[in-house]
């Protein structure tokens, strides 16, 4: 039985340019942050990576942060950022955002699951200045939301606007001074890099209160020791990866999209610009588990939902925000690798299209 991996929306496959640029960075003994000859070796290749990530979305390089990964880039962002503004997030958004955010006043999405921007507008003209917190594509839908429409609403009412782009980042072009927000964060193993690091971008000017203190690094924003090689692997997989190679995963999705909707299935978000890689597909009767289960049996990778909740499958709160209500627990998530085969599409349907015949609808 040969793996089909389709669930690069929970970790890319590892690209070669990263795998070589991690291995040549593992050779390096020193500490970043020592002055001899072995550290100051160590960092020329961190403020390389930093550089090369720093044009790569749209930062200055002096206002990029390294991180453990997405979720400790988005709550460095919240924490270090929102300086007593109320906080406002999107009803759709990650886990890891929403749990940095407790008692956020939430902001509803439209049944094609982009944001309300009515609701965001009305959320901002009231009370003090405020974060908006807002994904610029969803990791469960690959739905993308209006970001520059809401960082235009954001700065006429003298909110700051912070993008979890740990999704869209490779596959759509994403650019921290094109969407004019405030901080952009994202993830090195999302990139097709190695796991472990990630990095959040702020305007300049910003000032950003730490969340982890000890050491100096990260010119105080940040404290404890780069992990060189990840950072290394982080950068180089985010040069490679190619939103203009979109049309052939995009190709893909559609098809399978197709054929399980001849077959009933439904798909979440259909309506809305999405990422080209990612479909979530909804089949009424037959719970998310099931589902997953009976594909993983058949060598099929999908998940359901967010890879965040230990190897659970629950209820997805996107789906239920779309209004999805019962059916929100029927979903699985399809998200096509940077190398998915040309013929996963074909393979896919086979084993989906002989897993429906055997599973029995609830209901």
């Amino acid at each position: 039985m040969t793996e089909l991996y389709l669930d690069a929306n929970a970790t890319e496959t590892l690209r070669p340019e990263s795998r070589a640029a991690v291995l040549a960075t593992l050779d390096l003994t020193g500490n970043p942050s020592s002055v001899h000859a072995a550290g100051r070796a160590a960092r020329r290749v961190l403020e390389a990576a930093r550089e090369r990530l720093a044009v790569r979305f749209g930062g200055n390089p002096a206002d990029l942060v390294f991180t453990a990964g997405g979720t400790e880039a988005n709550a460095l962002a919240i924490h270090g950022l929102r300086q007593g503004r109320r906080v406002l997030v999107g009803a759709t958004e990650h886990p890891a955002v929403l749990a940095a955010a407790p008692g956020a006043e939430v902001l509803p999405v439209r049944p094609d699951g982009t944001l309300d921007l009515d609701a965001l507008e009305a959320a901002l003209e009231g009370g003090a200045p405020a974060l908006v917190c807002l994904m610029a594509a969803n990791n469960e839908t690959g739905v993308l939301h209006p970001i520059e429409a809401a960082a235009a609403l954001c700065r006429a009412h003298r909110a700051w606007l912070h993008v979890d782009a740990v999704q869209a980042a490779g596959r759509v072009p994403v650019s921290l001074a094109a969407l004019g927000a405030e901080s952009l964060a994202i993830s090195g193993h999302k990139l097709g890099g190695p796991k472990g690091a990630g990095a959040l971008l702020v305007r300049p000017g910003l000032q950003l209160e730490a969340i982890i203190a000890g050491g100096g690094q990260e010119r105080g924003r940040r404290a404890g020791t780069e992990p060189l090689p990840a950072i290394a692997g982080m950068a180089a997989a985010a040069e490679a990866a190619a939103p203009q190679a979109a049309a052939r995963l995009a190709a893909i999705r559609d098809a399978i999209e197709a054929g399980c909707i001849a077959q009933g299935a439904l798909v979440a978000g259909a309506g809305a610009a999405r990422l080209p890689n990612t479909t979530s597909l909804v089949l009424p009767g037959v719970p998310a588990e099931t589902q997953v289960i009976a594909l993983d049996l058949a060598g099929v990778r999908v998940s359901a939902g967010a890879a965040c909740s230990s190897g659970k499958v629950a209820r997805s709160h996107v789906l239920a925000a779309m209004g999805f209500s019962e059916l929100a627990g029927c979903a699985i998530r399809v998200s096509l690798p940077w190398d998915a085969p040309d013929d996963a599409a074909e393979r896919f349907l086979g084993a989906w299209e002989a897993m429906r015949a055997r599973v029995r609808p609830v209901g």
